[in-house]
């Protein structure tokens, strides 16, 4: 007996129904992306495992999907090296190219590599799948897509506005409520300073960004253990958590970073971000989180992360401002700063939250019942009229039973059938039936075009 089927954990397949919502996201997400003047690119899904590593920290490395080299990829590799089971060293000499991880460094090979064919500063946008070696839950897949808007060779902090307007009028088409909440990496370094321990920032960035996923008390034992004493966490402990309004916190800011010449432009850029807010009146939700700290080693400037106020999930949106990016490709000096939109943690959202539109264009309006040749033939040219008319129009296949043709309608959701028989041939006239009311009536061609039209 045959093995049943299967695809890998963490990868899903799509019905068309499903397809079809997905396409409602792209599609509105794109829409808002050409509003604001981004242009689209496309990159492979394998890049050069140089151009990934090293990129998204120690724990990102491990997440890549590697590619075994083609042909006899063991060949090369000396049985020495077999013999001490160094994972890491092996791959080097038997993988050199991987999936990508995200749309951000695949984008920043891209400016290298094209500098001389994109005008600066340099607007784009990319929607397409990436994928990690992650452990597989709810809202997490290691196959999604990602909706990337990024704008190089400018430091301009009207960027960041942009970027932060850009979210407000994509969930707003979508009809989601929101929050954006917004840090700054050099208030990070800044309090890195503050607690005297710079050589440890990425362990206290890992550890305090996972302040809602474990809490305090977790993140501050996180903290010790990585050989951060307990007076410099009780330094740290009322920065990450103040609950007070914007202003208040900047001021706190202010008041605690001043022996940081870095924490203090991290400061000013935060006001400066809030005051374009204020001043471009954005309706969004957008909180400054001090705790807010992402992952990810290239953010030097302003990180985004978004959160559903409606679902319990992880975040749909993040990004951030990256200063020397594309240095690691030996192109120094552009800075650049974007935000990406988790498509399938989107759609879960839209799904729980049952904000999908009820209509959906792709699919089918009109089916016309098949009696038989000589009707399907009389069929054939009324439906070329409709289609070309912007009606999505199918002649069942075959003939069959109405009762089955009927099932198959309802079974796609098609909200009218069209019923020609002899009768309706001698009159020209077809009898049309909504499906979801029975109602039925009998109209020309003209007739029914300008019905479904509307």
């Amino acid at each position: 007996m045959a093995q049943k089927p299967s695809i890998p954990k963490g990868t899903r397949d799509f019905i068309p129904a499903e397809t079809i919502r997905r396409n409602y996201i792209f599609d509105t997400i794109k829409s808002v992306f050409s509003l604001f003047a981004y242009q689209p690119i496309e990159t492979p899904a394998m890049e050069n495992l140089s151009t990934l590593m090293g990129k998204y920290g120690e724990e990102g490395d491990k997440l890549l999907f590697k590619i075994l080299n083609s042909g006899d990829y063991a060949s090369k590799v000396k049985d020495e090296a077999w013999q001490t089971k160094n994972s890491q060293k092996l791959t080097t000499k038997i993988s050199e190219k991987g999936l990508r991880y995200d749309l951000t460094v695949p984008f920043a090979r891209f400016v290298v590599q094209h500098q001389n064919e994109i005008n600066f500063p340099f607007k784009r946008y990319q929607i397409q799948p990436v994928w990690r070696a992650d452990r597989p839950q709810k809202g997490r897949y290691r196959e999604f897509f990602q909706c990337d808007v990024d704008v190089v060779g400018s430091d301009s902090l009207l960027n960041e506005l942009e970027l932060i307007q850009i979210v407000e009028e994509v969930f707003k088409r979508l009809n989601l409520e929101v929050t954006l909440k917004i840090n700054n990496r050099k208030i990070l370094v800044g309090i890195a300073e503050l607690i005297g321990h710079q050589d440890k920032l990425i362990d206290i960035t890992v550890a305090i960004d996972k302040l809602d996923k474990i809490g305090l008390d977790n993140v501050m034992q996180e903290l010790m253990t990585k050989g951060i004493s307990a007076d410099k966490i009780e330094i740290l402990k009322p920065i990450i958590t103040h609950q007070g309004s914007t202003k208040e916190k900047i001021d706190l800011l202010k008041d605690k970073l001043k022996v940081s010449d870095i924490g203090m432009q991290g400061v000013q850029e935060i006001e400066t971000v809030f005051n374009y807010i204020y001043s471009a009146k954005v309706d969004l939700n957008v909180e400054l989180d001090l705790s807010l700290a992402r992952g990810l080693n290239y953010y030097t400037g302003a990180i985004f992360e978004v959160k559903s106020n409606e679902v319990e999930i992880g975040s749909i949106t993040g990004g951030g401002r990256y200063d020397d990016l594309t240095g690691i490709f030996g192109m120094k000096d552009v800075s650049g700063v974007g935000i990406s939109f988790g498509a399938d943690r989107i759609y879960d959202v839209l799904t729980q939250t049952k904000k999908f539109p009820v209509y959906e264009k792709e699919q089918t309006q009109l089916m016309f019942v098949n009696f038989g040749e000589q009707e399907s033939l009389y069929i054939l040219p009324l439906l070329k009229q409709v289609r070309e008319a912007g009606i999505n129009a199918e002649l069942y296949s075959k003939t069959a039973k109405m009762k089955k043709q009927f099932s198959y309608a309802n079974q796609k959701s098609i909200p009218f059938v069209a019923i020609i028989g002899e009768q309706e041939m001698e009159s020209k006239t077809i009898q049309l039936k909504n499906m979801d009311t029975g109602e039925q009536e009998n109209l020309n061609i003209e007739m029914l075009i300008s019905k479904l039209s509307l």
